[in-house]
């Protein structure tokens, strides 16, 4: 059974609870099924890796402001990059051929933006694991926690899917060929993109807001 921490981010991973929402200790307990103390403890934790924000007496899921946003793609563009050049080094073909098979299966939920965002995160561990640094690896787990603060993904764009594949695939291909510079460029301008693409529907959804107030 996942301890009070584990159900408590997995719930904001997958939405359960966004940014903003605010979590009260006794509400998680019962929902959990779980006792109080650790329940506290999980919060304390949450809050101390920035996941959890105050507001008044309250914790809150945090919000990432536009700044933040672009720290943190820096951050896993870096990462990112240097798990896909890794991986064109040192992955076996068994997980090189895992990736593709991913990437084919995955288009069965091209149409579907939260399945295909739980199957990129998939996409992107694998990655990670065939780089075969554990360090790496355990940075890429902080960056990729810290992106369940995102409200919405970026894969709900119309077309992102598709794009989204399209890229998988010639990361795949590098990877497979074993070019090391080709597979971080590739994985490169898969970020940037994803950024960019975040970045126009962040603009789109302010927009909106105001037009929303003045009405």
């Amino acid at each position: 059974m996942k301890d009070a921490y584990s159900l408590i981010l997995s719930a904001i991973d997958n939405g359960t609870y966004c940014p903003g929402d605010r979590l009260v200790e006794s509400e998680l307990a019962e929902r959990f099924g779980v006792s109080r103390t650790p329940v506290r403890e999980a919060l304390q934790r949450l809050e101390t890796q920035s996941m959890l924000a105050r507001d008044g007496r309250s914790l809150v899921v945090a919000t990432l402001d536009h700044n933040q946003l672009a720290e943190l793609y820096t951050v896993r563009t870096e990462l990112e990059a240097l798990a896909a050049r890794l991986a064109a080094r040192h992955a076996t073909r068994e997980e090189t051929r895992v990736l593709g098979r991913m990437v084919e299966e995955d288009r069965a939920v091209i149409d579907d933006p939260q399945a295909l965002s739980r199957a990129n995160r998939r996409f992107h561990h694998q990655i990670h694991l065939a780089s075969h640094n554990r360090y790496l690896v355990q940075q890429l787990d902080i960056v990729h926690r810290t992106m369940a603060l995102m409200a919405r993904t970026s894969l709900a764009a119309a077309g992102r899917g598709e794009k989204t594949l399209a890229e998988h695939q010639r990361i795949v291909d590098a990877i497979a060929a074993g070019d090391a510079a080709a597979a971080e460029a590739a994985l490169r301008e898969h970020i940037s993109t994803a950024f960019e693409t975040r970045l126009r529907e962040s603009a789109r959804a302010w927009a909106d807001t105001i037009e929303q107030e003045r009405q």
